[in-house]
């Protein structure tokens, strides 16, 4: 994937919607697709992340929040899966951005949505950072 792709949706991010929409759907799209979420939001909040990396996890973020979707979010099960590709694309590009302390952060925010949950779900996602 281009990251040229994710530019126009730089625009449609806003913390007060992805914490928003992420309230909205949390349990419909799943951990695994909110923990991504949450590990690029909280590495876009470093300051140690440079200005070319905000922008990818931006517009990642960007169409996650958007209402114009390549598989609408609505479809039962397929709603999410072009999210997903994205949020996947953003994360691998950014990796080296993500540190303990932004897994923390998401981690903490995972159990305060959604409690206990099975911490090898997160696993996957953590290899491949």
């Amino acid at each position: 994937m281009d990251p040229k792709l994710l530019k126009p949706y730089e625009g449609a991010f806003s913390s007060e919607r992805l914490w928003a929409k992420l309230g909205r759907i949390a349990r419909r799209a799943g951990i695994r697709v909110v923990y991504m979420v949450l590990l690029l939001y909280y590495a876009w909040r470093r300051k140690e992340t440079p200005a070319w990396a905000k922008s990818i996890i931006l517009g990642a973020l960007g169409y996650f929040i958007s209402p114009i979707d390549f598989l609408p979010d609505l479809t039962p099960v397929l709603g999410y899966t072009d999210d997903l590709g994205v949020l996947a694309f953003g994360l691998s590009t950014i990796a080296c951005y993500v540190n303990d302390d932004v897994r923390q952060q998401a981690r903490a925010r995972l159990h305060s949505w959604f409690g206990s949950y099975d911490e090898a779900q997160l696993e996957s996602i953590d290899e491949q950072l």
